[in-house]
């Protein structure tokens, strides 16, 4: 699962990812109405998860171009005003759920559940790359219809990879999305979790798919003709 995470508290933004990605979830990250969304125009969230008050535009004014730019995802508006009238404005914007701070991060997480669940439009399809498959849904990987073991982390980086099928992904990019922390050393702690990844992966007489690309990143999808 993919979702945006519209968030000008940049302490509370990176707890909230901290918990989605030990979910296994990917988290992006907006900073402002504005950041949030451009991010949403350009790129596929099964979810996303929009604060009411943000610096540039208030989270209702978010939600409702959000909504008229044809965006389907499921949103979840978190804020601290609680009065009937909000939630229903929150509503008329366009929200599936409202969240009134401060909340548990379990009741966080059982809502974006439920509202998956409900929603057919955004129903995660399975991601195929060859004969590798992921279930974004169950979490369970398969190659050649034998499933792989993956730890929260590794599952995490294959996700990232098989979303940019065929694409050049960064080390820091990879670290910024299975990682809430941002520091040189989860370069290191990447290159780590892909090497078992790989093991996992392309073990057994199979075609390798998980690419190393000098200085740059890594690439999956079939070895280079």
């Amino acid at each position: 699962m993919r979702i945006l995470l519209i968030e000008d508290d940049q302490e509370a933004a990176r707890l909230l990812a901290r918990g989605l990605r030990e979910e296994g979830w990917i988290v992006d990250i907006a900073l402002s109405g504005e950041s949030g969304d451009e991010m949403a125009s350009v790129n596929a969230y099964d979810a996303i998860v929009l604060d009411w008050m943000l610096p540039d535009r208030d989270g209702i004014a978010v939600c409702q171009s959000l909504r008229e730019s044809g965006l389907h995802a499921p949103i979840l508006i978190l804020t601290a005003r609680d009065a009937i009238e909000d939630r229903v404005l929150g509503l008329n914007a366009g929200a599936d759920d409202y969240l009134t701070k401060p909340f548990a991060f379990a009741e966080l997480l059982a809502r974006l559940h439920a509202l998956l669940r409900r929603s057919e439009l955004t129903r995660p399809v399975l991601l195929t790359v060859e004969d590798l498959t992921l279930d974004p849904r169950s979490h369970q990987v398969t190659r050649r219809g034998l499933p792989i073991s993956l730890t929260p982390k590794e599952y995490g980086i294959l996700e990232t990879l098989m979303r940019h099928a065929g694409e050049v992904v960064s080390r820091t990019y990879l670290g910024e999305h299975v990682w809430e922390d941002e520091h040189d050393s989860l370069t290191n702690l990447v290159d780590v979790h892909v090497s078992h990844l790989r093991r996992k992966v392309d073990q057994g007489p199979v075609t390798p798919l998980i690419h190393t690309v000098r200085g740059l990143g890594y690439r999956l999808g079939p070895p280079p003709r």
